[in-house]
């Protein structure tokens, strides 16, 4: 093989091995004095030591020997060839070798293929301010300095510091010039970094102690306590209403809505704000979880939530729709007006806008009857005697009089106060007629709207762009279409003892010539004793009596003319078992004092009313041909709205009271109720 190729391979197999011990060379310091190098380079920018240019050395016993000759006549160690090796350099021989030797002539350069190395970019942030818009000069080219000994390791518990100087390699480019930098460069200054604490993060700790305490508000349940925590956890614990500064705009509007709670019949002292002082953090979190609960609250009582109707009478049971304290929240939280989302809970009807302006009306007023004070005593009647009268017709506003006698013109007088108290119109001085005369006439009358202005709260926000009505004390039944009365009869409602239930259901559909099933009340009281004493009693009255599987009788009416139910029914499926429907007695709708049936709602012209709720496809007309030919049921195109309510006062779009005579007492059970709640 020509020498020229053995050089090459020689060459680039020592380059490889000392690239690849450079890194240790560097870390561990030799045990005796190196070979004379050079000092190493750093990089001006940086201070970091750069790799070294290795010294490429051809020892002759890694040389091949010639032919003919044997190791011992190879050149001693002064006769090594030494040189620098670099990219693109050639390998040119020294001057001490032996010229006798058989060396063949290089007739061309050596070239190893070594890659560049690559200096990364300068970072601006390591030169100093001061001389960064200096341009630094040219860095002198390293020379070899003498051989020295290497220093002596420094003990173990010693810190090392070293100064390292690494001289570019001889084939890069000048990068530009740069200025030398020491190798401990100071940290560069760090901007300060300002952290802004999260809007009421400064409040969690003091809203999550005192929260129990927050939401301890009298009638308020515990699942809504609850919710009100779970909200809160939800929100990071972070406040709703308050800031630094107190309330916030939302907290502001909805303390103006409960301090106002008096003006929708409610009880302002059921919602009595938190008093805090704003140095004051932890009374702060708990006033925010406090006007929370007091919101919820306020929200539940304008849905009607204050009483349970069922709790005053099985016959009253409306759907309640109460919020849950999540949807009051979630809803006050994004409103852009707080308070007029929390007022929103109120019964958005006109009558109830109607009462409440009244009810303002009688507060502005001051009452000008004189109170009497009149001692209790034995009920007093019509023609009884007693010291009493002439106070009582004081109090009455009839005069003064020395007459003790209780006279007609007395017992009417109280009849027409009782009637308005919501109490029995006997002419009767009873107890509670007693206790009612002692209380102001512009309370007694506060009460009463107040009460009313309670049971709307039971009726469905929306009751439907078409709907009927059936006011039970009235006595009537309409059928109103986007707030204008369309159709409007008489009714006869249930008797005392067997009372119209109050609810709200929907109609969905009509029977002409129905069956009339006894309902089991009349069951028990008229048919059983009836069949007992004669087994022919139902049959004679056409009532067919069938055995049931239980052992049970049912008694059914067939269809016809004398049938109770008349020719058509108006059904709405509910608890009750009541309805609407035909009677064979119309004479009876003639009369003032209509609560005459067991329970269920007759309609005075019945087919008028079928041709508003089953629409153009079956008039009154088409319905009455079907009169005889068999039971036949007519499905409504939609379900229709029905409301079944207790409407004793009544306010005129003039601004006109009228009431209707208390004739089951559930406008004094609501009155009392909520006194004794107060």
């Amino acid at each position: 093989m020509p020498r020229r190729h053995w050089a090459n391979l020689t060459s680039a197999s020592a380059l490889a091995i000392m690239l690849s011990c450079a890194p240790v060379l560097a870390q561990t310091p030799p045990a005796q004095a190196p070979l004379a190098q050079a000092p190493l380079a750093t990089d001006p920018a940086t201070g970091v030591p750069l790799p070294e240019t290795p010294q490429l050395k051809l020892l002759d016993a890694e040389k091949p020997a010639p032919a003919g000759q044997t190791a011992t006549d190879r050149p001693s160690d002064g006769d090594i060839v030494t040189g620098t090796v670099k990219s693109g350099a050639t390998l040119r021989g020294a001057a001490s070798v032996d010229a006798t030797a058989p060396v063949e002539t290089e007739t061309e350069p050596v070239t190893l293929d070594i890659p560049q190395v690559e200096v990364p970019a300068l970072d601006p942030a390591l030169v100093p301010a001061s001389k960064s818009s200096e341009p630094a000069p040219a860095p002198a080219p390293a020379e070899t300095a003498p051989v020295q000994a290497a220093p002596a390791l420094p003990a173990p518990d010693k810190p090392v510091t070293a100064s390292v100087t690494v001289a570019p390699p001889a084939a890069a480019p000048a990068a530009g010039p740069l200025e030398a930098i020491p190798s401990l460069v100071p940290p560069p200054e760090m901007p300060k970094v300002v952290v802004d604490v999260p809007p009421g993060l400064a409040f969690a700790a003091d809203i999550a102690a005192r929260a129990n305490d927050g939401v301890a508000v009298r009638r308020l349940g515990e699942r809504e306590r609850g919710e009100i925590l779970a909200a809160y956890q939800a929100n990071e614990n972070k406040p709703f209403w308050i800031d630094a500064k107190g309330w916030t705009a939302a907290g502001k509007r909805i303390v103006a809505q409960l301090e106002h709670a008096a003006d929708d019949g409610l009880r302002p002292t059921d919602y009595a704000l938190p008093v805090f002082e704003l140095s004051d953090k932890a009374k702060l979190a708990e006033a925010d979880v406090r006007l929370s609960a007091l919101a919820v609250l306020y929200a539940r009582d304008a849905r009607g939530g204050r009483l349970d109707p069922r709790r005053l009478s099985k016959l009253i049971t409306p759907t309640l729709y109460l919020p849950s304290a999540t949807e009051v929240l979630s809803e006050l939280a994004g409103a852009p007006d707080a308070g007029a989302v929390l007022a929103a809970y109120n019964p958005p009807h006109e009558q109830y806008r109607r009462l409440k302006a009244k009810l303002a009306e009688l507060r502005e007023h001051l009452d000008d009857t004189p109170l009497v004070r009149i001692p209790a005593g034995p009920p007093l009647k019509l023609g009884m005697r007693d010291e009493r009268v002439p106070l009582v017709r004081a109090r009455l506003g009839l005069g003064s009089s020395d007459d003790s006698v209780f006279d007609r013109s007395t017992s009417l007088a109280l009849a027409d106060f009782q009637k308005k108290a919501g109490l029995p119109a006997n002419g009767i001085l009873s107890e509670r007629t007693l206790a009612a005369l002692g209380k102001p006439a512009t309370a007694r009358g506060e009460e009463d709207i107040v009460a009313q202005m309670e049971r709307w709260r039971w009726l469905p926000p929306d009751l439907g762009a078409k709907h009927i009505m059936v006011n039970v004390p009235e006595m009537r039944v309409r059928v109103i279409r986007d707030g204008q009365v369309i159709h409007e009869a008489r009714a006869i409602i249930g008797k005392p003892d067997s009372a119209t239930p109050i609810f709200s259901h929907k109609m969905d559909h009509v029977i002409v010539n129905p069956s009339w099933y006894v309902p089991p009340s009349i069951l028990k009281k008229e048919f059983l004793p009836g069949l007992a004493a004669d087994p022919d009693y139902a049959a004679k009255r056409g009532y067919v009596v069938t055995r049931t599987k239980g052992g049970g009788i049912s008694v059914r009416q067939p269809p016809g003319e004398r049938n109770a139910l008349g020719w058509i029914k108006f059904m709405f499926p509910n608890e009750h078992a009541v309805y609407l429907h035909d009677t064979p007695n119309r004479r009876l709708f003639a009369g003032e004092r209509r609560a005459l049936s067991h329970g269920c709602v007759r309609v005075d012209d019945p087919f008028a009313l079928a041709d508003q709720v089953l629409g153009p496809e079956w008039t009154s007309e088409r319905l009455k041909k079907l009169i005889g030919k068999g039971e036949r049921r007519i499905n409504l195109p939609q379900p229709l709205p029905i409301h079944l309510v207790y409407n004793t006062i009544v306010i005129g779009a003039d601004g006109h009271i009228t009431r209707f005579d208390d004739v089951y007492g559930f406008h004094r059970l609501v009155r009392q109720a909520l006194e004794q709640q107060g």
